[in-house]
């Protein structure tokens, strides 16, 4: 359906579309070359995330070993952390946008299964290959950095001392919430016609909340949101610290990205009042 949107001011207005619904089993997507093209964005794009953060994560840990320097300011710091992840994400986002949609994250890409925006079968898919390139990407990070990757945790994420269970799980879900939220906000078809006026690029926001959210969260889990940046350093680390925890990397993220989902799409674009009109018109239908 075409919405007109009426624009204030001297902005001209431009009509939205709302795509229809993705088909819960799309078997056809198998055939198509620019379906295998997308995972193999998604593989390559995780791979490099990985590799990126997690050599980030570890020089910064070696830059301030106590017992090789007495500066605790060195490295990057958390903030240069929280920057490497962001400033990632941004760059990939917007170098795959055009191919596979720029998940790079399975909880992103379950949160816009739900919302009804890909198939079942791509989804699936997508949530193998970015755990793929997420293991290749920190086996990458341990061949060249053998002599500091187990040592300084190889960039594994876990829960830190002082904390629970509960608030890591919560740290996580909140984390991944604001994440698939943006995403959600930032691809909103009816944002970009009402906003047109406003040359935003996606990619920017999708990368500022995953620094913001590193921000906060880097200190209670190592920041996971992202199931296959936690699987793919707990899979190459292999200590039981990493995998007694993985479930809060799974569980969080999902949680969250659940959440976002049912708030984007039934509260502020009003998915269920619109669902119970087109019932109400043709019951028929359902």
């Amino acid at each position: 359906m075409v919405k007109d949107i009426t624009e204030q001011g001297s902005f001209s207005a431009k009509d939205y579309h709302d795509p229809p619904p993705a088909p819960l089993i799309d078997a056809v997507e198998l055939t198509k070359w620019s379906f295998y093209r997308a995972l193999i964005a998604e593989f390559i794009a995780t791979l490099l995330f990985l590799y990126i953060t997690v050599l980030t994560v570890i020089g910064y840990k070696s830059q301030t070993d106590p017992a090789k320097t007495h500066d605790a300011c060195g490295g990057v710091g958390i903030l240069g952390i929280a920057w490497a992840f962001g400033g990632m994400i941004f760059i990939l986002v917007y170098c795959t946008a055009g191919i596979s949609g720029g998940h790079i994250n399975p909880a992103v890409t379950f949160g816009l299964f739900l919302a009804r925006k890909i198939s079942l079968v791509r989804a699936v898919m997508y949530m193998v290959a970015q755990c793929l390139g997420a293991i290749a990407g920190v086996g990458l990070v341990k061949a060249f950095q053998s002599s500091h990757y187990k040592r300084y945790g190889g960039g594994a994420n876990s829960l830190a001392n002082g904390y629970s269970t509960g608030v890591g799980l919560g740290a996580e879900i909140i984390g991944t919430f604001v994440l698939v939220y943006t995403v959600f906000s930032a691809t909103d078809p009816k944002r970009s016609a009402r906003d047109s006026h406003v040359p935003v690029l996606a990619p920017l926001p999708i990368g500022f909340a995953v620094f913001m959210v590193h921000l906060a969260t880097i200190p209670i889990t190592g920041t996971g949101i992202n199931p296959a940046r936690s699987l793919g350093a707990a899979v190459i680390y292999n200590q039981d610290k990493a995998w007694d925890d993985q479930w809060i990397f799974w569980v969080g993220p999902f949680a969250g990205a659940a959440i976002a989902a049912f708030y984007h799409q039934f509260i502020l674009r009003a998915g269920a009042v619109k669902a119970l009109g087109s019932f109400r018109s043709n019951p028929s239908t359902v």
